[in-house]
């Protein structure tokens, strides 16, 4: 990791699970592109691999993410054409290899979620957010365009509330996410650790990490293509599928006890 965003990102291995926290609360975790490079990188390895199943980013203290820091908002002012170009790359690098990485990632978001923070933390497979969380993507607000995260909320969020999200912004508090899809589940802040550990623990006890692997994949290809592309892609995953050893231990498994495999053990 370059060093100064390595300050301000922690990695912890607890077995399966590997916590990642962005860890510069007194900027509300603000997004700078060292930041951004450092969680691309991580999510770029093949965790599964490393014997990783699943990946838990938070954020230190009061806000999970504030978005692009007001350093870095501020040298847009100047910035060449190619420079704008490197910098949307940067991100869309960023939400593409947390969109890729296949062991399951969640999102548990405390506080304030703004702009790129909130593209980051949706483009987990799940969000559990603390009561107090509230999300926003501001970026019509400043004259920007909400652009990479258009690509991917669609497969979270029905059309009006998208555009609601998008083009009449205001904080979205927990309760109003869990009712339009927004975040998957919503605990007590105190709780959002543990709780989400817990629940990445019961995802990975009862379905394969391979399978939860091809499925992610299969979900990104079928996005957007003609219903023929779609059906001979997702017959040929489901042949695929059948070849594995751990479709191989799930049906022999069945069969003989009439139970699924506990596939964390």
């Amino acid at each position: 990791m370059s060093s100064g965003a390595a300050l301000r990102l922690r990695v912890e291995r607890r077995d399966d699970l590997l916590f990642v926290t962005l860890d510069d609360p007194a900027r509300a975790n603000a997004l700078s592109p060292a930041l951004a490079s450092d969680l691309t990188r991580l999510y770029r390895r093949d965790l599964r691999a490393e014997g990783v199943r699943a990946v838990l980013l938070a954020g230190a203290g009061k806000h999970f993410c504030a978005g692009a820091d007001l350093e870095h908002l501020a040298s847009l002012q100047s910035a060449s054409a190619e420079e704008n170009r490197r910098d949307s790359q940067r991100l869309r690098a960023l939400f593409e290899a947390v969109l890729r990485q296949e062991a399951l990632t969640l999102a548990l978001v405390q506080g304030s979620c703004v702009a790129g923070g909130c593209g980051l933390a949706t483009a987990c497979d799940f969000v559990m957010a603390g009561d107090d969380a509230r999300f926003l993507y501001s970026e019509v607000r400043i004259g920007f365009v909400a652009a990479l995260v258009a690509t991917y909320l669609p497969l979270r969020l029905r059309g009006s509330d998208l555009r609601e999200l998008l083009l009449a912004p205001d904080f979205v508090p927990a309760a109003r996410a869990l009712e339009i899809g927004l975040v998957n589940r919503v605990v007590p802040r105190a709780d959002l650790e543990a709780a989400g550990a817990r629940w990445a623990g019961e995802i990975l006890a009862g379905a394969s990490s391979e399978s939860i692997a091809r499925t992610k994949r299969l979900l990104l290809e079928l996005a957007g293509r003609p219903l023929e592309e779609r059906l001979d892609r997702a017959a040929a995953a489901n042949a695929d599928a059948r070849a594995t050893a751990d479709c191989r231990r799930g049906i022999a498994t069945f069969l003989a006890t009439k139970a699924p495999p506990r596939w964390r053990e």
